[in-house]
């Protein structure tokens, strides 16, 4: 059970132990006054029955109807006035009959609180005080016999300013229970929406889990298809041209057999990284050397099969970089060159890997015959090819940058920017 659910519990317990209290209590006190007066009979005092007897009952009945019989009456102010006013007529009654009914008016006190409002409060209360006054006084008879009417009026003020302090404390810790009761109120209605949200929220969160599984099988997809292109599809076009030129070179055994020896090579580089690609892991250049040293061995490859020089250089701090930033990076270089091989008819390129603050970049330029990055391709794309747009993808996956700079007969400049997460960061 909730704090606020067992403050609402120990609230409703609280209250029905006031209202069974506030029932009862007028009974016992009456009876008791009522049995006093009797016994002083064994005393030798007169007692005057009839009367006693008669403004008893007729106060019980009162309090039967009204208070007891009758609880849909007690929010109706006026009614409720005009029963409290008839109360102590009979109290006051009692009182002048026999002091001992004394106990019975202390009832005033409570339903003065229970039945009347505002400043009605307080007349009832002086009201009680000046009743009860009489009987600790000794009775109505005692003082006419020792003529105390001053001595009455001075004791109902002490009484009365006595009786409205303890009222006034009653409102404040009524008002406290009000304000505490409305408090849980709300808070049990806040409960609720929290709930409702909670549920809601719930529902939501599947409904992201549902759209993150889409997204990462989506995202797989593309993974693959990048590797395909970057790995199987690059290798597959090395190989084509390997056996293109084997096949313009038939008449020359040693060029022949260059060529051929390179498309092995490349058909088993492709197998190799192919098997990788599947099993989701880094290139196999990567599981052998530190990113500059796989990039310059990239770029070397490159060089020899193409014949076009490709240089590297590394600036900065060289540091290991997250596997998935390496690898980005790495097939950034080897997109590049395969670009500069099959387009550009460069007679040289030039790459930069630098090491910087919070970035890693790559830079790949050629001296080639360049293009217009902005013109639309058949497919309608403005981001270059398949190649170009590979390369995009997987840099901005990371966070990072792909800008291209190029113009007919002005070379082309491709620079990749990712975040530096170094090795072991980001998992």
């Amino acid at each position: 059970m909730s704090i606020e659910a067992e403050l609402r519990a120990e609230n409703a317990r609280w209250e029905r132990r006031e209202t069974v209290v506030g029932k009862v209590l007028p009974y016992p006190l009456l009876g008791a006054g009522t049995l006093f007066t009797l016994l002083q009979a064994l005393w030798g005092e007169p007692v005057p029955y009839w009367p006693v007897l008669g403004l008893a009952v007729t106060a019980m009945i009162w309090l039967l109807w009204f208070h007891t019989l009758h609880p849909e009456w007690h929010d109706n102010v006026p009614l409720m006035g005009l029963y409290y006013a008839g109360l102590l007529v009979l109290a006051f009654g009692l009182v002048a009959l026999s002091p001992w009914y004394g106990f019975f008016t202390f009832v005033g006190y409570v339903q003065a609180f229970q039945y009347l409002k505002g400043r009605w409060r307080y007349v009832g209360v002086a009201a009680t005080a000046t009743v009860a006054s009489v009987s600790y006084l000794g009775g109505l008879s005692s003082i006419k016999a020792s003529n105390l009417w001053w001595g009455w009026v001075i004791l109902a003020v002490i009484v009365t300013l006595l009786a409205s302090s303890f009222t006034y404390f009653g409102e404040m810790a009524e008002r406290r229970n009000e304000k505490q009761k409305k408090a849980l109120t709300e808070l049990h209605e806040a409960n609720v929406k929290l709930e409702a949200a909670l549920e809601e929220n719930a529902g939501l969160h599947s409904q992201l889990l549902v759209q993150a599984r889409e997204a990462g099988v989506l995202d797989e997809r593309q993974r693959m298809a990048r590797e395909i292109h970057d790995t199987l599809a690059q290798g597959l076009a090395g190989i084509l041209t390997q056996l293109q030129a084997a096949e313009q070179t038939l008449d020359e055994p040693s060029t022949l057999r260059r060529h051929l020896t390179n498309a092995t090579d490349l058909a088993r580089e492709s197998l190799t990284e192919a098997r990788r690609t599947v099993h989701a892991v880094e290139p196999v250049v990567l599981a052998q050397a530190r990113l500059p040293d796989a990039i310059n061995d990239v770029a070397k490859r490159w060089s020899e099969v193409n014949h076009i020089d490709a240089v590297l250089t590394t600036t900065g701090d060289a540091r290991p970089m997250h596997a998935d930033i390496e690898v980005a990076l790495l097939r950034t270089a080897q997109e590049a060159l395969t670009n500069v091989a099959k387009h550009a008819n460069a007679s040289r390129v030039g790459l930069t890997l630098s090491y910087m603050g919070d970035i890693v970049s790559l830079d790949v330029r050629d001296d080639g015959v360049g293009f217009e990055p902005n013109v639309k391709r058949t497919n309608g794309s403005t981001n270059g090819g398949f190649g170009l747009a590979g390369m995009r993808q997987r840099v901005q996956r990371l966070a990072g940058r792909l800008d291209i700079e190029s113009e007919p007969g002005g070379g082309t400049a491709v620079s990749a920017s990712v975040p530096a997460i170094p090795a072991g960061g980001g998992e």
